[in-house]
């Protein structure tokens, strides 16, 4: 099985610039997602982790529904 794969695979053209081309893709991708993280503000991540913790009438999502 992995004959007939290796084999069909040497007939396509240009077929070795693929892997690198996903390998700079995905290396791009998770060095761009570190970098973000990395550079995130820490009050917002502060203020995202008390969130379940915080009452629903502090935080109302709906703009248009009045507090009781």
């Amino acid at each position: 099985m992995l004959k007939f794969i290796k084999h069909t695979m040497e007939t396509i053209g240009g077929v070795e610039v693929f892997p690198i081309i996903s390998l700079i893709i995905f290396f791009t991708f998770f060095v761009g997602l570190f970098v973000w993280v990395i550079t995130y503000k820490k009050e917002t991540i502060q203020e995202l982790s008390n969130m379940p913790f915080m009452d629903d009438e502090e935080h109302n999502v709906d703009p248009n529904s009045e507090k009781l």
